[in-house]
């Protein structure tokens, strides 16, 4: 019986022990920063946030290009031949990634590609979804495996707060007027992803410790999330005690197992220092 490996881009925001313990296959994504090109993954995050506060600009981002998804493939079947490959990607609704992966895949038999149409801690819950299904059921078919991991792509819900106004508005998703009102207001957006687009859908208004507990409160009472795993984001500068009152939040609801994970590069370039994120799978 042929082995079943997984890979999903640097935009998952896996955390690195749980991608080494399970051989999850990891392929970069790219921050653009002075001209110069480097890996989501290896690239610091304080360096992003310390690029926005000399410049005022945020770096732009790009995807895995069709040569990277060649060589990870061709690298899983060096590592592990005769293995059946299911690439799990990120949302093709606002990356060229998941097209690039589908032309590189051309070149590789035995190899298959899922869109999870979501990012970073939703992508993250679909991987480890499929982590987790194989391991229980080791002699699952790759087929069988594939239609259940696609089941719960429309089932998996991300909500994230950013952590700053100043990169939505340099990054050009928020105009003057609204950042002004927003700062003003002390308004912050909640991103969700909507059939596997970024789309703010509710704003939340306060602090960043009253506005996450409104949040975690709300993604509880509308998403029925599977009580065995929850997944917390959270970019670089989100304070402590609110990380702490979330996780009280989470066990309250019964949560068996709370993950919390760190925004790379890519997606804090986005979201900015302090944000906040919440996924899970729907039952």
């Amino acid at each position: 019986m042929s082995r079943i490996i997984f890979s999903t881009e640097s935009g998952a925001d896996l955390p690195k022990d749980l991608v080494e313990k399970h051989q999850i296959q990891v392929v970069p994504m790219h921050v653009i920063m002075d001209g110069k090109d480097y890996l989501d993954g290896e690239l610091p995050v304080e360096d992003v946030f310390d690029y926005h506060s000399r410049t005022k600009k945020i770096p732009s981002t790009t995807a895995t290009n069709i040569h990277e998804y060649h060589e990870l493939f061709t690298k899983i079947r060096k590592d592990f031949p005769n293995s059946i490959i299911i690439h799990i990607g990120y949302t093709s609704k606002a990356s060229a990634s998941f097209q690039s992966a589908l032309i590189a895949a051309e070149d590789f038999e035995d190899l298959f590609l899922i869109d999870a149409l979501n990012v970073t801690g939703g992508l993250a819950a679909i991987v480890m979804y499929a982590v987790t299904l194989l391991e229980e059921e080791p002699s699952i078919s790759h087929v069988h495996l594939m239609e259940k991991i696609e089941s719960v792509v429309p089932k998996t819900r991300l909500a994230f707060l950013p952590g700053s106004l100043d990169f939505l508005r340099s990054g050009g998703r928020v105009s003057n007027v609204a950042y002004i009102g927003g700062v003003l207001l002390k308004i912050k957006p909640c991103i969700e992803l909507v059939e596997g687009k970024l789309v703010s859908t509710r704003k939340y208004r306060g602090s960043m410790s009253i506005v996450a507990e409104k949040l975690m409160r709300d993604y509880l009472n509308q998403y029925d999330i599977d009580r065995k795993q929850l997944y917390l984001i959270y970019s670089i500068g989100l304070d402590e005690s609110i990380k702490r009152r979330m996780d009280e939040i989470g066990k309250e609801a019964g949560f068996e197992t709370i993950t919390w994970m760190q925004a790379g590069a890519m997606i804090s370039t986005h979201a900015g220092p302090g944000g906040f994120g919440i996924a899970g799978v729907e039952c």
